[in-house]
């Protein structure tokens, strides 16, 4: 495979529908289309799944490729349970709601010792973090994965207690949180 035989495709959210025609497009000239994202695996908690769902539907081939997934990479830097663990995407945005949803992620961990990954929007994650440390119990261990692969890189496992003494600041960094309850 040459890089250079392949189209890349921008996927701009705010515009679905041109990023999709033109991939569509491309599809149609049966070119050969690569799919990348700067922090994530294609399709894994990230936009790509738009594009692989529409080459599916035009019968195109589709060959996934090993790349880098701050999903999984967090989990390894982690120290956490690699043997059970459940991503599970975003928390409820309403503070109530994010409560309850962690204190049930807590008691799914414990009892089934099984390490719970989810995500935020960067803009969000000190609110997260506040209502991790504020709901949860002092003893849950918290993985923070933040800026995977850059040099800004900061990954740390430690109790809420021990967060709650000082709390990084995450605001827009994208950051991978891995919890793990006892």
């Amino acid at each position: 495979m040459v890089i250079d035989n392949y189209t890349w495709v921008l996927i701009d959210k705010a515009k679905t529908l041109l990023t999709l025609s033109a991939f569509n497009h491309h599809l149609r000239e049966n070119k050969n289309i690569g799919i990348i994202s700067e922090a994530g695996c294609p399709g894994v908690a990230d936009p790509g799944q738009v594009l692989v769902e529409a080459a599916h539907a035009a019968g195109a081939t589709i060959k996934p490729l090993v790349g880098p997934s701050s999903i999984l990479l967090a989990l390894m830097a982690s120290g956490m349970n690699g043997q059970q663990f459940q991503f599970v995407g975003y928390l409820p945005i309403d503070t109530p709601e994010r409560s309850k949803t962690i204190k049930e992620l807590e008691a799914e961990s414990a009892k089934k010792n099984c390490t719970q990954l989810f995500i935020e929007t960067p803009y969000r994650n000190n609110q997260l973090l506040e209502t991790l440390i504020r709901a949860g119990k002092p003893t849950t261990r918290l993985c923070i994965a933040t800026d995977i692969s850059a040099p800004t890189e900061y990954i740390h496992t430690k109790t809420l207690a021990e967060w709650k003494k000082q709390p990084p600041d995450l605001h827009k960094r994208p950051t991978i949180f891995c919890l793990l309850a006892t």
